[in-house]
């Protein structure tokens, strides 16, 4: 498995932070993992008429995307998703940490690198609706702040703008792997040069799109996901945005810092929304992160699934699980906390990872009550405590896109 010529420079997460319908912030997230208490509640999204559960930001509604004396300047980028992204850049002093960096590099040597599945399509959702009975014509206040709302690039525009930076910047949307395939990407941008620092992430709110598209491929769940259960039938869908500085290892204020040790891409494009049948591209993603960090399987402690709680998804990420790793290596899903938040499962599990961590503490897959027999993994139902220096997260998206990444403690 090790690959001396592959190992990356380790990747310090100076800062991170996320907001999910767990709360705001790290504290308020920690606390709910640790009480085993779900941000899922009933679907009360707009007028969707869908029994199913949802992980819903509160708020959202009544803020707006401004930011501080840049408010003006903010203005033409308002809607959900770019609100969620300001509510998670004002969460842990994170917006500091950001103008820190910017002071110690130069805007222009600080890069942007974020993921979406869907950006802001709500506001073209919307504009659909408004549309001229007559003519079909869209609102003109939609046509003109298009680039600010639902372009792809309106996310990592919106976040640049409101840090005052200036280095390479983009928008990553491979479906559910967007925003891990952002550390990777950062990472080779840092390795090459191209910046000195690269804020990451990701940001998905909910939209029409997404919960009635899902409802008609028959993957969402009437009642809170149960991933990996023996009754599992389907997924629960969430919204997030979540944040982290990556800077290189020097910049460790101390022992312990968490750090991205290593990533794994692949895309097996088996198919345009059902996994590989036996795995292919996620065991080639878990190999190439675990070649990349200079690690074995033995080295991790625990392994965040991407544990979507279908009955396909859950089934093809423990077969590929147990082919790379030994049984006893503890894994579990998150999903029933936060839902699955599709281009911001990366990064959302990204930060669940460095909290087990720091807090020496894996969750539990909640919701969960009798693991499916079928699976050999070992699939953890009750919160423990345990030591955790490594833990492998797994992200796997729509058309076989898929990425693994390793954190660990320095």
């Amino acid at each position: 498995m090790k690959c001396e010529k592959s190992v990356m420079a380790p990747l310090v997460l100076s800062a991170y932070t996320l907001v999910s319908a767990l709360g705001k912030g790290l504290e308020p997230t920690y606390r709910a993992l640790r009480d085993r208490r779900s941000g899922l509640r009933p679907c009360d999204f707009e007028d969707v008429g869908i029994k199913t559960y949802i992980g819903r930001v509160d708020g959202l509604e009544d803020s707006s995307a401004g930011c501080g004396s840049t408010a003006q300047e903010l203005e033409q980028f308002d809607c959900r998703n770019n609100r969620l992204a300001l509510l998670g850049l004002q969460q842990d002093r994170f917006m500091q940490a950001a103008s820190e960096a910017r002071d110690r590099y130069g805007a222009h040597r600080v890069a942007v690198i974020l993921g979406t599945s869907t950006s802001g399509i709500l506001e073209t959702e919307h504009a659909y609706h408004e549309r001229d009975p007559q003519t079909g014509v869209l609102p003109a206040s939609f046509t003109s702040r298009y680039r600010y709302t639902h372009n792809m690039f309106s996310l990592a525009h919106f976040v640049r703008t409101c840090l005052n930076l200036r280095g390479p910047a983009m928008v990553i949307s491979t479906a559910c792997s967007s925003s891990a395939k952002a550390f990777a990407t950062a990472s080779r941008f840092i390795e090459t040069g191209f910046c000195d620092a690269a804020i990451v992430g990701g940001v998905d709110s909910l939209c029409l799109t997404t919960l009635y598209g899902f409802s008609s491929l028959e993957l969402m769940s009437s009642d809170p996901c149960r991933p990996c259960d023996e009754d599992r039938d389907g997924l629960t869908l969430g919204e997030a945005a979540g944040f982290a500085l990556l800077e290189k290892a020097d910049r460790a204020e101390h022992s312990g810092a968490v750090a991205l040790l290593g990533y794994g891409e692949s895309c097996d494009g088996y198919h345009m929304s059902h996994p590989h049948p036996e795995g292919a591209g996620a065991i080639r993603a878990m190999h190439d992160a675990l070649r990349r960090s200079g690690l074995t399987p033995g080295d991790i402690d625990y392994i965040n699934l991407h544990g979507t709680a279908t009955r396909a998804n859950d089934s093809i990420e423990d077969k590929a699980v147990s082919s790379v790793f030994d049984l006893s290596t503890p894994c579990s899903s998150t999903k029933g906390w936060t839902g699955h938040t599709l281009g911001a499962a990366g990064i959302t599990e990204a930060v669940i990872a460095a909290m087990c961590l720091t807090h020496s503490f894996v969750p539990g897959t909640l919701n969960t009550t009798r693991v499916d027999p079928n699976l050999r993994s070992y699939v953890l139902l009750e919160n423990r405590e345990q030591p955790v220096r490594r833990v492998l997260s797994n992200i796997f998206g729509f058309g076989g896109n898929n990425c693994s990444m390793i954190l660990g403690t320095l």
